[in-house]
């Protein structure tokens, strides 16, 4: 059975679809556009098509589609003109629609292309990673990254409908499994204090009769959030409260290339860092920052660096974070487990010492 939720934002407002198999719903969809006479793109990686292959055919038949390689190297320049060539060599339209299946690699590089092919085709989103399911389909952040920094391009562009089937995470490996466990220890974080409880109580597998309500309620979560802030305008708190973490934790990732930790490893390590910054600044107590860590650890995530990286390359890349405004960098911090705040002004030198007390030299 499907169920689904709404991402209530006016004329962009969203369906969130939700079930074990959505293969029947994505198809429904799929030859609704294709009767209305609408190309229909889909772009994928490389291990979906070999290990989702029925899957795919179920969903879209014989439509066209991209294949690219899987990895965090793939959000760039080079493959978004590939998506672009392949939607032009295709000859879409503005009213061809792009199907992003996969992870948010795929989500984010897809979703910006069709934001800014013909200045804008409809897409969707069909998430096969946990860490898509939680967080990276919901909310129409799209882009890619630049050497300079990650998510450094891109455009805010709703998808018309996320497909969520949680049968796709069964040939998920356990290392990209637990990468989006980080987004769900995130969510608890910031904004859901029961949830990661529930986490410190029992370690969420891909087995877990609790992981399907788990990830609806990560999504209710962004969503609300979302709706409240879809820009991330908001000059405290907002959408900014959904990168607890991701300020340390994008900078790890840009200093190592992108290919040493996965998205969700490095945010790991960035939610510890964050729970020792917010111990620093007289908001948690050394107890609930071993919780943070405990949780992490029990989800087979890093709480430190494996191998020290340079304390200056840390804080350059820190420097060129998107957060940045008027030159100050923004944190997210934590009031308490549950409760997440934005603050601006935090001294430099408490951020190297806890990049420090993570393996930073």
């Amino acid at each position: 059975m499907v169920e689904s939720l709404t991402v209530n934002l006016g004329e962009r407002s969203y369906p969130i679809y939700f079930g074990s198999d959505v293969s029947s719903a994505v198809r429904v969809q799929v030859d609704a556009l294709v009767a209305e006479g609408r190309k229909v793109m889909v772009v994928t990686d490389r291990n979906i098509a070999h290990l989702q292959l029925d899957a795919l055919r179920d969903m879209f038949g014989g439509q066209p589609t991209l294949v690219l390689d899987p990895g965090e190297e793939t959000k760039s320049l080079r493959e978004l003109g590939r998506v672009l060539d392949f939607l032009a060599e295709n000859r879409v339209d503005r009213g061809g629609v792009v199907f992003a299946v996969g992870g948010g690699v795929i989500g984010d590089l897809a979703g910006f292309a069709a934001a800014s092919y013909l200045r804008g085709i409809a897409f969707y989103q069909v998430p096969t990673t946990l860490l898509a399911m939680v967080d990276s389909s919901v909310g129409g952040k799209t882009g890619i990254n630049l050497h300079a920094g990650k998510n450094l391009v891109g455009a805010f562009h709703q998808p018309k409908g996320v497909f969520i089937g949680t049968g796709l995470l069964a040939t998920l490996p356990p290392r990209e499994f637990a990468a989006g466990m980080a987004e769900v220890i995130k969510t608890g974080l910031l904004g859901d204090a029961d949830l990661f409880a529930q986490l410190e109580h029992a370690a969420l597998t891909v087995n877990s009769p609790a992981l399907a309500p788990i990830i609806r309620r990560c999504c209710a979560l962004k969503a609300r959030v979302v709706e409240a802030d879809e820009h991330e305008t908001a000059k405290e708190g907002g959408r900014a409260l959904l990168n607890l973490g991701h300020t340390f934790g994008h900078a790890i990732e840009q200093v190592t290339g992108y290919g040493v930790y996965l998205h969700g490893e490095a945010i790991g390590i960035g939610l510890a860092t964050a729970a020792r910054l917010s111990l620093k600044l007289g908001y948690l107590g050394a107890t609930e920052v071993a919780k943070v860590e405990a949780v992490v650890k029990a989800h087979a995530l890093p709480i430190r660096l494996r191998e020290p990286l340079p304390l200056a390359a840390l804080m350059m890349a820190m420097s060129r974070d998107k957060k940045v405004r008027a030159g100050s960098l923004r944190f997210v911090v934590l009031k308490s487990l549950g409760e997440a705040a934005t603050q601006a002004g935090v001294d430099t030198a408490l951020a190297e010492q806890c990049f420090r007390e993570v393996g930073a030299v």
